[in-house]
């Protein structure tokens, strides 16, 4: 069927069955033809059909399940982003791994075969930094972590600040799912990654009051 034509009831020929109607005017109350009886008239066009997958969102350790709704004949895969709502928020998650119907796990696959989407959020993320002072002194180099946007570049040779946190990037290793520039470490200038893909960020403190503490 073109996509001009939709099947609806006919309130003049067949007010209880679906017919083929001409597509006049979509916006508001379609407005549509009968292809039967030629009569014109305003109508609800029927909404795309969906399916609900249960999901397992994850963010920092803890994991929250929800319910999702996707198309039938579409497909899902590793590194795909949607939008998932929970009781407290509406999140922002990218999959992880996908549960079959037959309890086996796959990276890629139909919806129609996907029992569980198991993704993490990725809307807000925190990072974990590892900085050394500017004099090079490792034996005073100290981790913390900063949360930033999900989408938010860090970029190697780059000095960048957030709150007390101020740093050059020096290297910058990805989530084990994830790859640039063919590799997972990235410890060349202008190389740069988005938060939602990063594990560790290793750089120089440029702060004025360094945060350093030993053991690290």
């Amino acid at each position: 069927m073109s996509t001009n034509r939709v099947a609806v009831a006919c309130p003049s020929c067949s007010p209880g069955d679906e017919t083929v109607h001409e597509l006049l005017h979509e916006s508001g109350h379609a407005t549509v033809r009968c292809t039967e009886c030629d009569h014109v008239h305003r109508t609800d066009l029927p909404s795309d059909p969906t399916v609900e997958r249960r999901v397992i969102a994850s963010q920092e350790g803890d994991s929250i399940e929800a319910t999702a709704e996707f198309d039938p004949d579409g497909q899902l895969a590793a590194g795909d982003e949607f939008l998932v709502e929970t009781d407290e928020a509406i999140l922002s998650a990218a999959v992880t791994s996908l549960e079959l119907l037959d309890g086996e796990r796959a990276e890629a696959a139909p919806v129609a075969e996907v029992r569980t989407v198991w993704t993490r959020v990725v809307g807000n993320v925190a990072v974990d930094l590892t900085l050394h002072p500017k004099d090079g002194r490792h034996d005073s180099t100290y981790s913390t972590e900063v949360r930033v946007p999900g989408d938010e570049l860090f970029t190697v040779g780059q000095v960048q600040e957030y709150g007390d946190a101020e740093f050059t990037v020096e290297g910058i290793v990805l989530r084990d799912d994830v790859e640039r520039y063919g590799q997972r470490k990235l410890d060349y200038a202008g190389d740069q990654a988005p938060a939602k893909e990063i594990k560790r960020v290793y750089g120089r403190d440029e702060s004025k009051v360094s945060n350093a503490w030993s053991g690290w």
